[in-house]
């Protein structure tokens, strides 16, 4: 197959890329009052304003015209139909069958999946409830008090960062903490703060074997049977979201606590199974279920709207023409909403785990870049940090803002404020300030003419800068499950005109298994560790430290 830089589309686009090198987008609105309505696009609660783009109508009809040469609608049919798109591992990728209204069968290997999802989802509601009207009791018969969710990757993000974006629909008297990191000072600190006989643990892992999450499950455990428990107590106070059985109901679960995992839902994709009960807890099931709803009313929109009107196609391809055509190397996300201010980590993952590859479907080494360095943090914070140099370094950086337009208990002047910030620097991003419009604002000061030049070239803002807006009308459950959903199609989207595998991850195994040889020089004492001078020495001054303490 050759290579999708060897298209006749993509050397126009590279031409392209040539003719608006000395084009500013400021000229661009000047003589185009309709430019913004034009690029603009409605869906789902939410408006995606990317008309501060550096994209013509041709520049954008051939980015379309991409899509179509990589076939991404036939892809897209392929992964909804349930078809092993994940080539590597030989799996479906069917994260989307998981919030799946439509009442329609989705087929793995020719076998409906629904019953089996559907079945879970009122598992997960008929638990839910039984926490949350003090039903189901501790060992001592106390209700409920605190969940812990311990987790890693997805399993972690998914349902913290969920959780804290919708922290106004929280239910009032269930306190939910998250624990990922193996440090130890981490589930010290939680569990330090709770009483075993009012606590429930979830622990997430599908193979009930992931290290971060066993050896923080296991120390739970030792925390628990430290108070008047027994072994027997752990079925009512441990619950598992796992495809091991076995190993789950030896830990000492009881079987009906065990929530089903599939192979055909990766990590990043999973808060849409039973990884997003913790999710559930924090906000109730009907909250949940509107999340789960919200990302099929995208997923909807995906299949369907043209891809000249599809949100998560226009947003990839214009990924796309950044990285690939004007050497962009990062993206970043900056949600103007407090509670969104995790966001950004989410899509982290969710976009470099997936696109951050090197090798396409026939096994070749790409030649162009695939995946940019996702980053960012909540609006305007980052105005007194890092805007320093998305507005004036020499490196393009696209960038996505977000902002509700109303937020609960609103003060308008806190909000008004917000969102003018907002606005400001999507504006100052794309306008810029020119050096003769710095030069004139220095004409009442007493520097000299020289002095006014240097520091009129300091203050000048090159504008030109890209930028997206998505606004929407609040961040309830619904929104917030289309806004993920979003993202997971964009991000698809441009694996398939990369051509790599979005849905493997063979880059973080390396790390596991050589961590886990290290892990077992660092317990003996006696040995010595056999491996490159550098790991050696780190391995030794880590034991000399151990023994001096």
């Amino acid at each position: 197959m050759a290579s999708v830089t060897q298209t006749a589309l993509w050397q126009e686009l590279k031409k392209h890329a040539l003719d608006i090198e000395n084009q500013h987008m400021r000229d661009w609105f000047a003589k185009d009052n309709q430019r913004a309505e034009r690029y603009t696009l409605n869906t789902c609660g939410m408006t995606l304003d990317f008309s501060k783009n550096l994209i013509t109508q041709e520049i954008l009809d051939n980015l379309l015209k991409l899509a179509s040469q990589q076939q991404v609608a036939e892809k897209r049919q392929a992964m909804f139909g349930g078809e092993t798109v994940n080539y590597t591992e030989q799996r479906s990728v069917l994260h989307t069958a998981l919030r799946n209204f439509s009442g329609e069968p989705v087929l793995v290997d020719g076998k409906d999946v629904m019953p089996e999802v559907l079945a879970t989802q009122e598992k997960i509601k008929s638990f839910v409830e039984s926490i949350h009207s003090g039903s189901h009791k501790g060992f001592t018969g106390k209700a409920i008090s605190d969940v812990v969710a311990i987790g890693i990757g997805g399993s972690f993000l998914g349902p913290k960062i969920m959780s804290e974006a919708l922290k106004p629909y929280w239910k009032e008297g269930l306190n939910v903490h998250f624990v990922a990191n193996v440090d130890g000072c981490h589930i010290h600190d939680v569990l330090s703060q709770l009483d075993a006989e009012t606590t429930l643990i979830v622990m997430s892992s599908k193979s009930f074997g992931t290290q971060e999450t066993l050896q923080n499950t296991l120390s739970a455990k030792a925390w628990f049977l430290s108070s008047e428990a027994t072994q027997a107590d752990i079925a009512k106070h441990f619950i598992a979201v796992s495809s091991n059985v076995k190993a789950a109901t030896e830990f000492g679960i009881a079987e009906e606590n065990i929530f089903p995992m599939w192979d055909w839902v990766g990590g990043r994709y999973s808060l849409w199974s039973a990884i997003g009960l913790p999710i559930a807890l924090t906000l109730g099931y009907d909250n949940y279920y509107q999340l789960l709803q919200g990302a099929h009313e995208m997923d909807k929109h995906f299949v369907e709207a043209p891809l000249s009107e599809n949100m998560p196609v226009i947003m990839a391809m214009l990924g796309v023409w950044y990285s690939n055509f004007l050497g962009a190397q990062s993206h970043v996300l900056l949600p103007y909403y407090h509670y969104l201010r995790g966001f950004p980590a989410y899509v982290q993952q969710l976009d470099m785990e997936s696109n951050g590859k090197s090798v396409n479907e026939s096994g070749d080494f790409v030649d162009y870049t695939t995946g940019p360095v996702i980053w960012g943090s909540e609006g305007t914070n980052g105005q007194h940090s890092f805007h320093q140099l998305i507005h004036q370094g020499q490196v393009l950086i696209p960038a996505d803002f977000m902002l509700p337009l109303r937020v609960p208990n609103q003060d308008y002047t806190h909000h008004a404020m917000l969102a003018s910030n907002c606005f400001g620097q999507t504006q100052a991003l794309m306008q810029g300030k020119t050096f003769e419009e710095c030069y004139a604002d220095l004409s009442e000061s007493t520097l000299s003419d020289s002095e006014k030049a240097v520091l009129a070239k300091h203050k000048t803002m090159p504008g030109n800068k890209p930028s997206n807006t998505i606004l929407f009308e609040q961040l309830d459950p619904k929104t917030l499950g289309s806004l993920v959903a979003l993202y997971e199609h964009k991000v698809f989207v441009q694996g398939v005109i990369w051509g790599v595998n979005s849905f493997d991850q063979w880059g973080v195994e390396l790390g596991k298994v050589l961590g886990n040889a290290v892990l077992d020089e660092l317990q003996d004492e006696q040995s010595e560790p056999d491996f490159d001078s550098s790991t050696n020495q780190l391995i030794s001054r880590f034991k000399q430290s151990l023994s001096k303490a």
